[in-house]
């Protein structure tokens, strides 16, 4: 099959485009012919890549602008399917494509908007009414929604939250987990674990884990907190995905604990984290399927998140790590943290074997069969 993946942007920190970059790599293996249409700029490995013109800023221009530029560029050449995971209106390219397929891995808007308004003032809720941006994503995602002719979703929470605000019919959505590469996040052995510390200067004997670039939707706050009802002579906290926020590393003053956080900028070699870390933290408010998550059970980490993680529906409560409903419940969490590092071991083994169920070939597989239209 002629097959173009569409995606706006590209950061290798990005967990959406490091997925697509891993599906484009599954579907060329198999013999398919791969394009990416991207405004970004992506690595000559990532394939042929077809630039889409766009500007940065205002944001709703940009999304409308890419969208209606990819449209013209798909016009130009035929393919057999049109994966887009990005919202795009596939309205004016129906005839054109035998198939067109939505990955939702960015989830439904709506809802997130709807999640925001759990933790914004009246004045930030107010204003998504009428942020350009906002209705410029949400006319996009109903476009987009209803003129597919399959939707992927990665998790099910997703899916419910689809059917819930647009009416899409159940059939049409179909449930795929992202995959993960067993080879770059595996556990490590414990000398290695020890050697790894020692070289990036970690002498606390218990390393706790944060990955993400949204510091506030991903719940940052609600973790450090936590941390600070724990005994913390012998724990270190990692943030990884953005620079010191200065806004954080405030807050972490006023708890006491800044001694004890390290924050790590974005890491390209993010398996490294992984390999130093005995628990992984993500009390986020909303994510349709946190890759981090994932990764750090491949990688033999518990995990601690909450019900809003598409990635929690893999996890067992405590089994491979624990789900918490509220993810502003900081003595829940403080709780739970405090037992996944005494069962770090057994949990972590056994978030490893979970995990193992879910390779990015087997995705890549129930992905071909959607997009050639036989998973229907």
């Amino acid at each position: 099959m002629k097959i173009a993946l569409i995606r706006k942007n590209y950061s290798p920190y990005g967990g959406a485009e490091n997925y697509l970059r891993l599906v484009a790599q599954g579907l060329k293996a198999k013999g398919h012919d791969v394009h990416i249409f991207s405004a970004g700029n992506w690595p000559e490995k990532s394939g042929y890549v077809h630039r889409v013109r766009t500007i940065k800023k205002p944001s709703f221009l940009s999304n409308m602008l890419f969208a209606l530029n990819v449209r013209n560029a798909l016009k130009m050449e035929y393919f057999d399917c049109v994966f887009s995971f990005e919202r795009i209106s596939f309205r004016p390219i129906r005839d054109r494509v035998s198939n067109r397929v939505y990955r939702a891995g960015d989830g439904c808007h709506r809802e997130w908007l709807d999640k925001r308004k759990t933790i914004e003032s009246f004045l930030k809720k107010l204003s998504f009414t009428l942020n350009p941006h906002h209705l410029t994503l949400l006319y996009l995602e109903k476009q987009c929604l209803l003129n597919s002719e399959a939707i992927i979703a990665n998790s099910m929470m997703v899916k419910k939250d689809i059917i819930r605000h647009y009416s899409i019919p159940d059939e049409k959505i179909k449930v795929i987990y992202n995959g993960v590469d067993f080879q770059r996040f595996q556990p490590v052995e414990k000398e290695k674990k020890s050697a790894l510390k020692k070289f990036f200067g970690i002498k606390e004997d218990k390393v706790i884990l944060f990955v993400g670039t949204d510091f506030k939707r991903k719940g940052l706050s609600t973790l450090l907190k936590a941390v600070s009802f724990l005994d913390t002579k012998d724990k270190k906290i990692v943030v990884a995905g953005k620079k010191e926020s200065s806004q954080y590393l405030s807050v972490a003053r006023q708890l006491g604990i800044d001694k004890n956080i390290i924050f790590w900028g974005a890491e390209q070699e993010i398996e490294k984290l992984y390999s130093i870390a005995d628990v992984f933290v993500l009390p986020t408010i909303y994510d349709p399927f946190s890759n981090a998550t994932f990764e750090a059970m491949a990688s033999g980490l518990p995990v601690v998140t909450t019900s809003y993680n598409g990635a929690s529906e893999l996890i067992e409560n405590g089994v491979q790590g624990f789900i918490i409903d509220n993810p502003l419940d900081t003595d829940t969490f403080a709780e739970k943290i405090s037992i996944a590092l005494l069962q770090a071991e057994d949990m972590g083994r056994k978030a490893r074997i979970k995990a193992e169920d879910y390779s990015i070939e087997k995705a890549v597989d129930n992905i071909i069969k959607v997009i050639s239209g036989h998973g229907k």
